[in-house]
């Protein structure tokens, strides 16, 4: 087990993306265990999924922050209205580009931030083969802009996402980080490598401790509607087919949000130590992460398991015709047949592997959807 060498109390906080899935639910755990921290949150709010839920996600974040702002506040006096003044002790929202350099340069000069976690990018396989030049600027351009200020501003940690489509169209499982990965299978996985390469360059050149962490099929409650299971879940209840792609025959590492969250704030605490070679050059302070499951399900399981809580949340009739509502289809570019994901060296530095079984992780989401949609 790796000791923790980076205490986040009292510290300034980037996280880019934090409107985003897994940048709002960060923040949301930030707030609940760190004290006197003060989170910087960028995110342009860009139109490729429903901007509502990015902005009810802000909201809630606006409404922990009040909260935790004001009970770390003594005798504070009761109020019903949120207390802006004193969120913003805590919690500053700018909308914005990471691709946009300016802006980020003067974000490091106003709040140098001590730890950076790096969540800001243009997701998605399939919506890389026809619009690369989205992933160009935000995952290329946007990293190398967080990059170059973390060069010239001096941080106790980045941390970036990467994603297991690095993995490509690997044979062998489970995907392990000594695994070699030079053969991306869409864009969206070559910017992610290339993220890795370049965050490696700027840890060896410029001694940046850096930590990229490969994601596996992140779900959850308030998630990505681009998702299959988000956009299973619409297209069932509108009565339209869902379309199973390789025939159902694909396995995914799908990972519940808490887990992915709860490796992050894990990582977050350990910098790669900084150390000199042989040479009394520096040895790059770089490492990469496997975060998933590591219990890779079957699409048409998934899809199963679903349909089950989908019922059970009200979200679907109790008499639904799954079965006149599925196609089989063939595998789509750019997607491959399986992710799994070797967590090994996370658990043995720090002693966790995500565990939330698929029916509990799906179980939340349906309920979140009946709720977030009133079909309840």
């Amino acid at each position: 087990m790796l000791q923790y060498n980076v205490n986040l109390e009292g510290k300034c906080i980037l996280v880019t993306g934090a409107a985003g899935f897994i940048g709002s639910n960060l923040v949301k755990r930030i707030f609940t265990d760190v004290k006197d921290v003060k989170v910087i949150g960028i995110d342009s709010m860009n139109d490729y999924y429903d901007v509502n839920i990015k902005k009810e996600r802000l909201k809630e974040l606006e409404q922990i922050a009040t909260m935790s702002a004001s009970a770390t506040t003594a005798a504070a006096p009761a109020t019903t209205e949120p207390d802006r003044s004193r969120a913003g002790e805590r919690w500053i929202f700018i909308q914005g580009n990471i691709a946009d350099k300016a802006l980020i340069d003067q974000l490091f000069a106003d709040y140098k931030p001590a730890v950076v976690v790096n969540l800001a990018a243009q997701a998605g396989v399939r919506y890389s083969i026809t619009n690369p030049g989205a992933y160009i600027e935000s995952n290329l351009v946007g990293f190398y802009n967080i990059l170059e200020a973390c060069r010239n501003n001096e941080v106790e940690h980045l941390v970036y996402a990467s994603s297991s489509s690095v993995y490509g169209s690997n044979k062998k499982v489970p995907y392990s980080t000594d695994d070699k990965v030079d053969n991306p299978v869409s864009l969206y996985a070559a910017t992610k490598k290339s993220n890795e390469l370049m965050a490696h360059a700027y840890s060896k050149l410029y001694n940046i401790p850096s930590t990229g962490l490969r994601f596996f099929t992140v779900y959850g409650p308030a998630g990505r509607p681009d998702m299959a299971y988000f956009g299973f879940t619409n297209k069932l209840r509108e009565g339209k087919t869902i379309q199973i792609f390789n025939y159902g025959n694909c396995k995914r590492d799908f990972t519940f949000v808490d887990d992915i969250v709860e490796g992050v704030v894990r990582i977050m605490q350990h910098a790669p130590e900084k150390q000199n070679g042989e040479d009394g050059l520096p040895i790059p302070p770089y490492k990469v992460y496997n975060i998933g499951n590591n219990s890779p399900e079957n699409l048409l399981d998934f899809v199963t398991i679903l349909q089950e809580e989908l019922i059970a949340a009200k979200v679907l009739p109790q008499d639904y015709d799954f079965e006149a509502h599925k196609e089989l289809v063939p595998m789509q570019p750019g997607d491959v047949p399986v992710t799994y994901a070797d967590t090994t060296p996370l658990e043995q530095d720090f002693g966790f592997r995500p565990a939330t079984p698929l029916r509990q992780g799906l179980r939340a989401f349906a309920q979140w959807y009946a709720q977030y949609y009133g079909t309840i």
